[in-house]
């Protein structure tokens, strides 16, 4: 069966507009933000055509910081992408994007991330790892319709899903959680 041809992870501009934006700068001292997008234009720069009508600003995030989920964002997604037999992808500077789907799985951990420590970084993605797809897109449906901009980090669900992920340590061969352990094991 022949690959399904799409841009950056999964995105097809003639399926849908509705997409994630990642900026990932050329210099490692900047900022990587990352935008939910609602247009998509073949022939200019896309960050260039930015307006509050056509896209938000969800995150934004060191470079150092995205370095280190950078690896579980791509092996997670292209893992999806060749289960649904389309093109793996790869974050690289510039502007990569994301299919919505995947979009609201990145969302959730780089919220996740965003103001805590980097030390518990690898414990926030391996709790994102143990969460499926569907119990990541719910979460992040409940986060985005209050607190879904870029700086909304510090109220309701921002720190419920920081605790979920970073304060909440498993056991490395216990990866395989759900989202109702997760949770029960904020309450202990």
């Amino acid at each position: 069966m022949a690959k399904i041809k799409s841009l950056g992870f999964g995105y097809i501009p003639d399926e849908t507009k509705q997409h994630f934006l990642v900026v990932i700068p050329a210099k490692q001292n900047a900022d990587v933000m990352v935008y939910e997008r609602f247009v998509w234009d073949d022939t200019e720069e896309q960050v260039s055509e930015l307006s509050e009508n056509n896209c938000r600003l969800k995150v934004i995030i060191s470079y150092n910081k995205w370095k280190l989920v950078q690896t579980a964002l791509e092996r997670e997604f292209n893992k999806t992408l060749k289960y649904n037999s389309k093109i793996v992808g790869k974050f690289t500077k510039g502007q990569i994007p994301v299919e919505r789907l995947l979009g609201k799985e990145m969302m959730l951990l780089l919220w996740g991330i965003e103001k805590c420590d980097p030390s518990v970084i690898e414990t926030a993605t391996r709790n994102w790892l143990g969460l499926s797809r569907e119990e990541r897109w719910w979460m992040f449906t409940m986060t985005n319709a209050n607190t879904g901009g870029a700086f909304d980090g510090d109220i309701g669900w921002r720190v419920a899903v920081r605790y979920a992920l970073a304060e909440n340590p498993i056991k490395e061969n216990n990866v395989q959680g759900n989202l109702a352990e997760v949770l029960y094991s904020m309450t202990q």
